[in-house]
């Protein structure tokens, strides 16, 4: 299944939440060993644009972060179904990234959110695990630059962050802020990415 090409129309995804008014929901998957600065920014944007965030944890109870920051996840990946979810997200960090990839139920996960049209998003050196899922066939992407060879069949770039159809990449802890503004501007629009942005004082580099 590693080989699958489940590669995305550009341009398909349809946000019902944002369309209906609802609240967007996006599941942020956290295994031990994850980039602190990248879960942790990621979330924070997010709330900031009131979309429902679950932490899910590959275990239940505590997860510990690369650096030994304890965080205790909302629930555990069992509790995720994509159909519950608009996109799941994928902070990076070591060896969070490779005890991400070594977890089957991830990759599932991940298939089963790209074959219903949903986003699907990684950072740092995360997007490998997207790549082993089969959903980075002849897309473009970035990573983390020691990653950009372990990125399967795509077209690696070094920009802050990537989006191509259903897919989203960034690149290392200093792009989280701009890859969350990314997810709040595909989930919530132009108007309320822009609010945030002003309201946290980001500079002006994340567009």
């Amino acid at each position: 299944m590693d080989s699958e090409n489940l590669d995305l129309p550009s341009g398909k995804f349809n946000n019902r939440a944002l369309e209906e008014g609802k609240m967007s929901k996006v599941a942020v998957l956290l295994a031990d060993g994850f980039e602190e600065v990248e879960a942790m920014a990621i979330v924070d944007v997010l709330r900031r644009a009131e979309i429902d965030v679950v932490i899910a944890g590959l275990h239940a109870g505590v997860v510990e972060s690369a650096r030994k920051v304890k965080v205790v996840p909302d629930t555990t990946i069992d509790a995720i179904r994509a159909e519950d979810f608009d996109m799941i997200v994928l902070p990076g960090g070591q060896p969070g990234s490779d005890n991400l990839n070594a977890d089957e139920r991830v990759k599932t996960l991940v298939r089963e959110f790209c074959s219903r049209g949903k986003l699907a998003g990684a950072i740092c050196a995360a997007p490998y695990v997207l790549a082993a899922a089969g959903v980075l066939e002849g897309k473009r992407v970035t990573a983390y630059p020691s990653y950009r060879d372990r990125l399967g069949n795509s077209r690696y770039e070094e920009e802050i962050v990537v989006e191509d159809g259903n897919v989203l990449t960034s690149r290392g802890p200093g792009t989280a802020l701009c890859f969350g503004l990314a997810i709040v501007r595909r989930l919530k629009g132009k108007e309320t990415a822009a609010a945030i942005k002003e309201g946290m004082l980001i500079d002006k580099y994340c567009d």
